[in-house]
């Protein structure tokens, strides 16, 4: 039997043990998202639904979405990425432009591991995660949604131009623009005005002259546009589509108005994304008489940006955040999702039912694709993305020679370090 001081100095040991546990820290089961308001109100309600459904299915934990508009985001974690504070998880583009800003900022934590654990690769589309790897040290982000672009084209006018099949290389790619031309067809109608939609046209010819791993170091700023003389062949075939194949004037419309001429039957073709199908759907179009294809390359990657959410070095519940993200890949969730978000589910185990023939032509080249070359405005920092565009846009408009678009390029680089 224990005496008055042995039970008071076990009530002491044990008081001291209750205190010290109770100043032990207990891991924060709260995280937060910073992501956009998105336009698509549908996208801002599912989300938010996710997060409500996240924490019922895990007591204890809270989830705090924050949204802003693109400029407003995009100040938050810039400011984020200079301090010792900021959010959980935080969207931004993939690429090595707009999220590797961020990615070289340091705001980014590695996932690798939760790759491995939570075995996303055997969930994601290819082509939708392949935007992960395209950082130094280590796996960086998770798809939020993955946007193909390819060549829309009319039948009736590959008919009228006697093209009897969809162009498997350039070689016939080129050879098709050819038989348009000759029927009085131009092959391709862009927006001008709006900068991106032209560069479109740009980056699939240096993806075509150039190859995949040049290709992506002319981008990456890390082999010279003057030294490589696929980049000067790009601009000059570049200027000869602007000349020969397109409809003129095209630099004084914009995307809208493009669109518009391409379904009025003034060109063969537009270099547009997934979501064309439901625009095409949407203004009464009747989707038989459209077809789609990859803009062929001759590499085996497919044209298109994605949209990721990323794990921030700020978070103190990194392990949380991944729970999340997980939660929001899977199955169960992206089907609900489809539709909500995008059309086509990053989640490659997702089902589509009623699929119009365009929209299953999508998923099969999502399907098919492992690799992908990203738009110049994702794979740019912003101010060489605006003078990406201005030499892009005076070679089309014939103020600039191609050997000089190289140059003019190349100097603007040079001078930002």
């Amino acid at each position: 039997m224990l005496t008055l001081s042995a039970k008071l100095k076990t009530a002491s040991i044990v008081a001291i043990a209750v205190a010290s546990l109770s100043a032990t820290p207990v891991l924060a089961e709260d995280i937060t998202l910073w992501t956009l308001n998105f336009d698509n109100n549908a996208a801002n309600t599912a989300l938010k639904k996710v997060a409500t459904d996240f924490e019922a299915a895990n007591p204890g934990t809270h989830v705090e979405i924050v949204q802003r508009a693109v400029d407003e985001h995009k100040t938050a974690l810039r400011v984020a990425a200079g301090s010792d504070k900021g959010p959980d998880i935080y969207f931004s583009w993939a690429g090595l432009g707009l999220g590797g800003e961020y990615v070289k900022a340091g705001l980014s934590l590695p996932l690798d591991k939760y790759y491995a654990e939570y075995k996303w690769n055997d969930e994601l589309l290819p082509s939708a995660a392949a935007f992960a790897d395209l950082y130094p040290g280590g796996k960086h982000g998770v798809p939020f949604t993955f946007k193909g672009e390819a060549v829309y084209y009319n039948k009736k006018l590959f008919e009228q131009a006697g093209i009897k099949e969809e162009p498997k290389t350039y070689e016939e790619f080129l050879a098709a623009a050819d038989k348009l031309k000759a029927a009085g067809i131009p092959a391709f109608t862009f927006g001008g005005t709006v900068n991106w939609h032209v560069m479109r046209l740009m980056d699939v010819i240096l993806e075509t002259k150039c190859g995949a791993e040049k290709h992506d170091a002319l981008k990456a700023m890390t082999l010279d546009w003057t030294k490589e003389p696929c980049a000067t062949e790009s601009f000059a075939e570049f200027a000869k589509w602007t000349k020969d194949y397109t409809l003129q004037p095209f630099m004084g419309i914009d995307n809208k108005q493009s669109y518009s001429l391409f379904t009025a039957g003034r060109a063969a073709m537009m270099l547009e994304g997934d979501w064309l199908v439901s625009q095409l759907n949407g203004s009464g179009a009747n989707l038989d008489d459209y077809g789609i294809f990859p803009f062929p390359t001759n590499t085996d990657r497919l044209y298109g940006f994605a949209e990721y959410n990323y794990i921030s070095t700020k978070s103190k519940s990194p392990d949380v955040a991944a729970k999340f993200l997980d939660y929001f890949l899977s199955t169960k969730v992206q089907q609900d999702l489809l539709g909500q978000l995008s059309s086509t589910s990053v989640n490659k185990n997702v089902q589509y039912a009623n699929q119009k023939p365009l929209e299953a032509e999508w998923l099969g080249i999502f399907q098919k694709y492992g690799k992908v070359y990203m738009n110049g405005d994702q794979a740019f920092p912003l101010d060489v993305t605006t003078e990406y565009f201005r030499v892009i846009n005076d070679v089309a408009s014939g103020n600039t020679e191609p050997a000089d678009a190289a140059k003019q390029l190349q100097s603007f680089i040079a001078s930002r370090t």
